[in-house]
Formats: structure tokens, C-alpha cells, sequence
């Protein structure tokens, strides 16, 4: 699998704490380029997050971007999405590829050395490592990687490998520079005067 630079993750609770439309900021996106797009509701009830993935796949219908599903390989699935994302307290890979077919794509979170070795045996198409730097999207975060743990992945590793957690405009460069194939984003597509296409757009140019 090829990954793109850039990898937005747009968060339900994220956009209900700014009061954004999901369709809007996916129009943004769509805007931008994006190629690969995750959905992460971890309060959401089934419905709503069936609802939500909807919404971006009629947004999103007839352009070139993936959809990835946080978590719930089997709403993936009844969501037409392109496939899943599991945590290491989610599904196995093993698990989810089996719900999601063949053909899906499955990534999965590593947050040590030893969870980033596991995942390269594994059938997931590509590994996440982080948090890389501090964030606060996430609660209950993992401790930072920082870009060493990044480097150490990179070399665990022949799948392709995305960086998360705190990575801003300013210090991207560095983490692929690190070793990442991609840098996923969440509170970082949004920034005062600045559209999330616009935001994305300078991602792009600061990653090519």
C-alpha cells in the first residue's frame, strides 16, 4: 500500500466541541485533495456513526479518497467505507481483516517497540506509531514516541508507517524526516483565518 503524505482524521467530538458541520469540513478536504480519510467516533451509538459515515461518503463520492473507519470493522463494512482502523484494544488485524474482506484496508495503532513488531507480522496493511509529540485530542493517550520512537518503528517496519499525535504545520517535516510515510491529523486541519482546505493545502506543500 502507497500511503498519501497526509492523512486527515476528522473526530466526532472534536467537531461538536468547534460546532463544525461534517459535511462541511469534508467538502474541505475533498477541496484540498485528500486521498485518505478516517472517521473516529469512539461515543457515537452505531446509528450515528453510520449516519456520520453517510454523510462522508456522498461528500466524498466520485473523488480519488479512501475512507477508513475507526474501530468497528463491522460498520466499516455496512458503511461502504474502504476499510478500518484498530487500537491494540480493538479488534486483532487478523480479526478485522476477516470482517472487512480481503480486499479492505486495515491499519493498526502501535504505540511501543514490541507492539510496532507484532503489527509487522500481522496482515494490517499499514502501522500507525504515537503519539509523536504531546496531544490533547486524546485523553487517554500512550506516552510520546517523540521522533526516536519514530525512527525505531521505521526500522521494525517494511509495512508503510504513519505518525500521529501532535504533529503541527511547523514540526512535520521532521517526522517524516523520522521515518513516517504519512502524518495523520486531527485538531491540526483547524487554525484561526484559515480554512481546513487551506490548512491541508500547506500540509501538502510543506510534505511533498
Amino acid at each position: 500500500m502507497i500511503l498519501p503524505h497526509l492523512y486527515p482524521i476528522v473526530d466526532a467530538e472534536l467537531l461538536a466541541a468547534r460546532s463544525l458541520s461534517l459535511a462541511a469540513v469534508a467538502s474541505e478536504l475533498r477541496a484540498a485533495g485528500v486521498s485518505l480519510l478516517q472517521y473516529r467516533d469512539k461515543n457515537g451509538s452505531p446509528q450515528e456513526v453510520l449516519r456520520a459515515a453517510a454523510i462522508l461518503r456522498d461528500t466524498m463520492s466520485g473523488s480519488a479518497c479512501r475512507l477508513i473507519l475507526n474501530d468497528r470493522a463491522d460498520l466499516a463494512v455496512l458503511a461502504g467505507f474502504d476499510g478500518v482502523h484498530v487500537g491494540q484494544g480493538d479488534l486483532s488485524p487478523e480479526d478485522a481483516r476477516r470482517v472487512v474482506g480481503p480486499d479492505a484496508i486495515v491499519g493498526v495503532s502501535t504505540h511501543t517497540d514490541e507492539q510496532a513488531r507484532l503489527a509487522n507480522q500481522s496482515c494490517a496493511d499499514y502501522i500507525a506509531i504515537g503519539p509523536v509529540f504531546a496531544t490533547g485530542t486524546k485523553p487517554d493517550a500512550s506516552p510520546v514516541v517523540g521522533l526516536e520512537g519514530v525512527r525505531r518503528a521505521h526500522a521494525l517496519t517494511t509495512k508503510p508507517l504513519v505518525a500521529i499525535g501532535g504533529i503541527t504545520r511547523a514540526n512535520a517535516r521532521s517526522v517524516v524526516e523520522a521515518g513516517a510515510d504519512s502524518i495523520a491529523v486531527i485538531s491540526a486541519l483547524f487554525a484561526p483565518n484559515e480554512s481546513p482546505a487551506q490548512v491541508a493545502r500547506d500540509f501538502l506543500a510543506r510534505l511533498r
